[in-house]
């Protein structure tokens, strides 16, 4: 990967506190996470275990449950939680001037 191009994604209001919506940028599905206390994070749309959509799953504090086999993926870096090994993809997040943006790494092929 070279560099990151950053999306406007909307505003936090866009997403459901302590719920997610998904998004498609460069081929990749993207959760987006809002916890109750208003933080976003974002990662891969897919747990580390068997592949299951993450933005179904329970989000309790900055963690988020798997809807298929409870496996807890902390919501900061992606990685599993507990006895469980295992990473989703984690993506930058900011707000400027009320807005979200998101970057998404871009590929040497798509930067060319």
């Amino acid at each position: 990967m070279t560099d990151a191009h950053w999306y406007d994604i909307g505003t936090a209001d866009d997403v459901p506190r302590r719920g997610a919506r998904t998004l498609r940028i460069d081929g990749r599905e993207i959760a987006v996470f809002r916890t109750a206390d208003d933080h976003v994070f974002a990662l891969e749309n897919r747990c580390p275990h068997k592949g299951g959509p993450l933005s179904e799953g329970i989000v309790h504090g900055r963690k988020v449950a798997c809807p298929l086999h409870n496996w807890v993926i902390d919501l900061e870096d992606g990685e599993a939680t507990g006895a469980d090994h295992g990473c989703a993809e984690a993506f930058a997040v900011k707000i400027e001037a009320g807005r979200l943006r998101l970057a998404v790494p871009r590929t040497r092929a798509a930067a060319e």
